[in-house]
């Protein structure tokens, strides 16, 4: 489907070259052939003058120019950089799988070489025994009722404890915290009404005020009514003619212009001047796709590769000596 901007920004559709045609044709009939020129889309300015070299697509592997078969020969060196770095994610340097470090795992016991299978020394069997406990320790009870996964003991109560009597320091510590003076307890959802209330009947003054008010069903008025000979032969005076009178423009308001104004007849069917065709011309400029190209980026000049180091410049490359 092919669209056209038309008359006023409207779009033109058509479904097919024909209806096209027609309608272009109808609106050169109709004297606007300058609208129909500007209405077509505008051509793409690349020819073939401005075509150089290949086509080239950025961003792909190919090469510009086919390699010399000597080149793609790799040297040793090469062959020895291109090998790829040994993956070290699965084993350790020693070829030992890593699961065997991973969260949950027991410790791995490693065999140890032949050569350290020997008795331990002195100090090392001094440095194995355990810490003793103090000469003054003594255990009051069990300790493995503390120890993880375990049930708090029940301790025996003595008789003399059960029977002991109350002090009034340990009343005061049992008694309850006593609320704030602010304190409201929680009111009941639904509010209990007394009896009397059930039982009341209505007071005179009540059912007078529960009375709705009465309006009357008709004849209401007319909504015209009759306007007198003197109300119609009435004339304004001076004081209401000045305040009817609606308040002017300042000096030099111009009037708002009108949407749409006719355009003349020799406005239609004026023709641009040579000057006008010369300046209307597009500009034409090489693509980016060459513009950004330069084959000879990376050449180096022969006076470069004839050139001497300056002694100047030998000094500065010497590294400092510390």
């Amino acid at each position: 489907m092919a669209a056209d901007v038309g008359v006023r920004g409207k779009p033109l559709y058509s479904l097919d070259k024909e209806d096209e045609e027609g309608e272009f044709e109808r609106i050169r009939q109709s004297g606007r052939e300058r609208l129909m020129e500007l209405s077509r889309p505008k051509d793409i300015k690349i020819g073939y003058f401005t075509n150089v070299g290949p086509n080239v697509m950025w961003g792909t592997q190919e090469m510009l120019w086919p390699l010399n078969p000597n080149i793609q020969k790799a040297s040793e060196r090469v062959e020895q950089l291109a090998t790829p770095k040994k993956d070290f994610s699965t084993v350790d340097s020693k070829g030992r799988p890593l699961f065997l470090y991973s969260c949950g795992r027991p410790s791995q016991i490693w065999d140890a070489p032949p050569r350290t299978q020997q008795e331990a020394s002195q100090r090392v069997q001094l440095l194995a025994n355990p810490k003793a406990f103090h000469s003054g320790y003594k255990e009051d009870r069990s300790q493995f009722f503390y120890s993880c996964g375990r049930n708090s003991p029940i301790w025996t109560v003595t008789q003399g404890a059960k029977s002991a009597g109350e002090r009034p320091r340990t009343n005061q510590l049992a008694t309850h915290r006593n609320p704030v003076r602010e304190f409201q307890p929680a009111r009941q959802i639904e509010t209990i009404i007394p009896g009397p209330a059930l039982s009341a009947s209505a007071s005179e003054r009540l059912q007078t005020l529960a009375t709705p008010k009465n309006r009357s069903e008709g004849p209401f008025r007319d909504p015209k009514w009759p306007v007198t000979p003197a109300a119609k032969n009435a004339s304004a005076k001076a004081r209401s003619q000045e305040l009817a009178r609606p308040k002017g423009t300042t000096d030099g308001y111009m009037l708002p212009k009108d949407e749409m104004w006719p355009i003349s007849k020799a406005a239609k069917r004026a023709t641009a001047s040579g000057r006008v065709g010369e300046l209307s011309k597009p500009v034409v400029r090489a693509s980016m796709d060459h513009v950004q190209f330069n084959p000879d980026a990376f050449v180096v000049k022969e006076t470069a590769l004839k050139g001497v180091i300056p002694k100047r410049v030998f000094d500065l490359a010497n590294p400092s000596s510390r």
